[in-house]
């Protein structure tokens, strides 16, 4: 297409893939070079993932409003949410169980032999106290605001999906009269799309900072003998993600490996920023691109960070084996279903809290009190390297949730994926396009018929 032969012959460094490669590796090149500057780099990516959050709440609102408000069946809406909360379920699961099976198998704790009394559990205390403070009471809770308002100035997302189901739907029964609200919501959509395509231009910087910093700061010695862990974790979240994700996505008809390279740039930036919520807003806008209807992308993956956190759970099971490998501690089958238990709940509950995961981590290990919580201090100046892993395996995860929920309900062009993925039909750059036009945020609900 003629499209796709002007994207091609664009010079290579307009490519925010290529940009973000360049920030990541020059971050690694500083920070070990100069850890010094490379921890004052911090801001660059602290700023870039604050102008993301600026605006998530706004990008979910709009897309969550526009593709319910649009929907004619509320009963098809309601079917979706359920098939959508069974597959985190299911998929949590198998995470689990994975980060369960490789620790017991390849016990990279093992041999350690950490002397608990001998470790820093100061520094784990205020993470214990974040953990006491966001139990399970507490996160079902905060679904519901104090104000409207309230939802968005805080920027998380389960308060915002909840206002917005909730004003979509009543949208959708205003019938005719609420078209020029819909038609308003519509407008707005393009609107804070453009805005997200003019934030874009700084991911590389972003990343340039927030990588600097993790070297800078952690170093590479830093990791020492526990490589081990670190090594076992990706290698675990590989086998998840070519393992579980790669069956459930032929299950579904789609490459994995060109659904990965057509994301490039998102699992790049989140990389670099060792957060997903930095490129939640461009998923959602490329999932749309791909053929996914707005009303299944703006249900399935706002939710699916709250509850498919499969990088997340991995992470839980797998450290939490390390922590008592490397104390010398034998879990029972009993102790190890309890962890494996409560981290289904846990693995959820601490979504949207920084350092959300090892916040997760220690409010699952206080159910086995056999587990020193001042283990934990064995792995906290790693988790930085791990958060980055967590963000990975967690966005491919919903990226490959949206695509199966949309074939589920017949709202995926079938003929547009094939074309985007084949890179027949390109989407503009966000970097050097036109920042005030969003032309894939307008797609219709698709439909496999």
């Amino acid at each position: 297409m003629q499209v796709a032969a002007e994207r091609r012959a664009k010079p290579l460094h307009t490519s925010l893939y290529v940009q973000v490669v360049a920030g990541i590796l020059l971050g690694v090149l500083v920070g070990y070079a100069a850890p010094g500057l490379g921890v004052d780099m911090k801001p660059l990516g602290d700023v870039f993932i604050k102008m993301i959050k600026m605006v998530i709440g706004l990008v979910i609102f709009c897309t969550v409003v526009a593709g319910i408000s649009g929907m004619s069946d509320m009963k098809k809406m309601g079917r979706l949410g359920g098939k959508a909360l069974l597959y985190f379920e299911v998929l949590s699961t198998a995470a689990l169980v994975i980060g369960v099976v490789v620790g017991n198998l390849v016990r990279p704790g093992a041999g350690m032999n950490a002397d608990p009394s001998k470790l820093d559990a100061g520094a784990v205390a205020k993470y214990a106290g974040a953990a006491k403070e966001h139990g399970t009471v507490d996160f079902l809770m905060s679904i519901v605001p104090n104000t409207v308002f309230d939802a968005l100035t805080k920027g998380e997302i389960l308060p915002v999906v909840f206002i917005a189901v909730l004003f979509g739907y009543v949208l959708s029964k205003m019938g005719e009269s609420g078209k020029p609200l819909r038609d308003l919501v519509e407008a707005a959509s393009h609107w804070i799309f453009g805005v997200i395509n003019v934030l874009m231009r700084f991911a590389p910087l972003g990343a340039f900072g927030a990588m600097a910093y993790t070297i800078g700061k952690f170093g590479l010695g830093s990791l020492g003998q526990l490589i081990g862990l670190i090594g076992t974790f990706y290698l675990t979240g590989a086998i998840f993600v070519f393992g579980v994700l790669g069956i459930v996505s032929m299950w579904a008809g789609f490459s994995l490996f060109k659904l990965l390279r057509y994301l490039k740039e998102e699992l790049l930036i989140t990389l670099g920023a060792s957060s997903s919520d930095a490129a939640l807003p461009s998923l959602m806008e490329k999932l749309q691109h791909l053929g996914c209807s707005k009303s299944v992308v703006g249900l399935v993956v706002p939710t699916g960070y709250i509850f498919n956190a499969d990088g997340t759970c991995i992470y839980m099971t797998l450290a939490a084996l390390f922590v008592a490998q490397a104390t010398n501690i034998d879990l029972s089958l009993t102790q190890q279903l309890a962890i494996f238990g409560v981290s289904l709940l846990t693995s959820k509950g601490a979504s949207g809290i920084t350092g959300a995961g090892f916040i997760a981590l220690v409010g699952t290990l206080s159910v086995v009190p056999a587990i020193p919580l001042a283990g934990m201090a064995l792995i906290l100046g790693i988790d930085r390297f791990m958060s980055e892993g967590r963000a990975i395996v967690n966005i491919i995860g919903n990226a490959v949730a949206a695509v199966v929920m949309a074939k589920l309900e017949g709202e995926l062009d079938l003929a547009r994926m094939r074309d985007v993925l084949e890179g027949r039909l390109v989407e503009d750059d966000p970097v050097a396009g036109d920042a005030e036009a969003a032309p894939h945020t307008a797609l219709p609900a698709h439909s496999a018929a």
